[in-house]
């Protein structure tokens, strides 16, 4: 029963090491090669969305291509900041107080995106998934940058 419990709660190895630790530690990357893959996974991403966008317009599958490719570039500009910080901190920001609202609107929005362009396949409500995944993962963008969500907050009650 003992195992059962270090398996469930990440730690089955004899020296105590939890999996997250050990995938923390598998991923010592020098500088050099984790800027080399923050730059390869964030232009991938950003090529995805915008090839995404293009293909929009196409007619019949427009709309399941770009639901796919914009919701695969969010995914790899998401997974370019494991490169710079290390998947077990990015995990943990994600999860933060401040930000676990955004990352779970953000995932449920992503999932939602596919969802009605191959399952229920609606194209008005692919697209409105997409913008809110837009708007989830600005948010969530701008809980890295110090007072940049009370900016956008004041901006928007000015104008409204």
């Amino acid at each position: 029963m003992d195992q059962l419990k270090k398996v469930l709660s990440g730690q089955d190895d004899a020296d105590g090491t939890g999996m997250m630790e050990r995938a923390n530690q598998a991923s010592t990357l020098a500088w050099g090669t984790r800027m080399r893959g923050f730059a390869v996974c964030f232009v991938l991403g950003a090529f995805c969305s915008i090839m995404g966008t293009c293909l929009l317009w196409i007619p019949g599958a427009g709309l399941a291509v770009f639901a796919v490719l914009y919701s695969v570039g969010n995914v790899c500009a998401l997974a370019s900041t494991m490169f710079l910080i290390g998947p077990c901190r990015q995990l943990k920001t994600m999860c933060a107080k401040e930000r676990a609202l955004a990352t779970v609107l953000m995932l449920v929005c992503l999932v939602l995106t596919l969802c009605a362009a191959f399952w229920w396949k609606n194209n008005g409500l692919a697209l409105l998934f997409c913008v809110l995944q837009f708007l989830a993962f600005t948010w969530y963008g701008l809980s890295y940058i110090p007072f940049a969500r009370d900016a956008v907050i004041k901006l928007f009650s000015l104008c409204l």
